[in-house]
């Protein structure tokens, strides 16, 4: 049975690969820092599961550390020209959306195929760990497809992912730690106490209020952690449940639904949410950094009152 053992293998050697180059980029300021961060990370996702608990968690600290002193810095690698670029472009045309298309599509059949097959006792996945096994299987077949399309060799495609990877340095980790963070916060029974200290010291009398305070404070803990994942199980176990749904006796679904979407107006507002504004600004090279949060975060803020407004007309029906 295929689990998910094979996709952390693949990307520690490829994090080791970014390692390796970057010892050889003589030019890379800060190296060491940078070489060490990748490699760590690297070995993590070999043999983290069979390593000691102690050592995986000192690991964990060295590379944050790594990260929060600025170790981590873009090296220096092989670029085409802007002219060779548009060139290619030209050349290719929409051929290039075909290995991006593939991802999504492959991934749904690939999962569809697995699910099925598992429904009549032939399980060749881990159901776990299915969804992320077809999207590294979409992945796999879309860097051949690609290299296909492109008549580059594989070594190109890893070496343009290690600059990509490079250009985005410690962010990419960022939804990774969040998404912890959240479990976290499930098993520690943070919401029970967050629901505890709503109750003693806000005065909630009336529905508007408690819809005001759900709302905004799933925008704002999620601006904070930067996941509207993280930030659900909290708000919702603390004022969601017991104080909408129980004392107040709004709808579960349109709470839930709604909360969720305020949770992700805070994501356009957090440079946290580093997969959607940090690595899109670092892609694209902008000169501001927060290019992207200004830009979006007048829709942010409406979206969030028209949330807001929604879940007190709906929620009450």
């Amino acid at each position: 049975m295929i689990g998910i053992e094979p996709v952390h293998v693949t990307i520690g050697a490829f994090l080791l690969f970014v390692a390796i180059q970057r010892v050889r980029d003589d030019s890379a300021s800060r190296r060491l820092p940078s070489v060490a961060f990748w490699a760590i990370l690297g070995v993590l996702f070999l043999v983290g599961d069979r390593l000691p608990k102690a050592v995986v968690g000192a690991s964990v600290l060295v590379i944050a550390a790594i990260a929060g002193f600025h170790g981590v810095r873009t090296g220096n690698s092989p670029e085409a020209t802007q002219a060779q670029r548009q060139r290619a472009a030209i050349r290719l045309g929409h051929r290039l959306l075909v290995p991006a298309l593939l991802i999504p599509g492959l991934t749904l059949v690939f999962l569809f195929v697995a699910q099925s097959s598992a429904r009549h006792g032939h399980a060749f996945v881990d159901p776990k760990q299915s969804t992320l096994v077809a999207l590294a299987f979409a992945c796999a077949v879309a860097f051949v497809v690609a290299c296909r399309v492109t008549r580059e060799s594989p070594t190109v495609g890893l070496e343009q992912g290690r600059r990509i990877l490079g250009a985005i340095g410690w962010a990419a980790l960022l939804p990774l730690l969040l998404a912890m963070l959240g479990t976290v916060f499930a098993k520690t029974g943070v919401g029970v106490a967050f629901s505890e200290l709503i109750v003693r010291y806000v005065a909630i009398d009336d529905r508007t209020t408690a819809v005001v305070l759900y709302g905004m404070s799933m925008a704002a803990l999620t601006a904070v952690l930067g996941n509207a994942f993280a930030a659900f199980p909290v708000i919702a176990a603390g004022i969601g449940a017991p104080i909408l749904v129980t004392r107040f006796g709004a709808d579960p679904a349109v709470v839930g639904s709604l909360g969720m979407l305020t949770g992700y107006c805070g994501t356009l507002l957090s440079p946290m949410a580093a997969n959607y504004n940090v690595v899109p600004a670092a892609l694209l090279e902008l000169k501001d950094p927060h290019g992207v949060i200004k830009a979006q975060a007048p829709t942010g803020l409406i979206l969030l009152v028209v949330n807001l407004v929604l879940m007190r007309v709906l929620a009450f029906e």
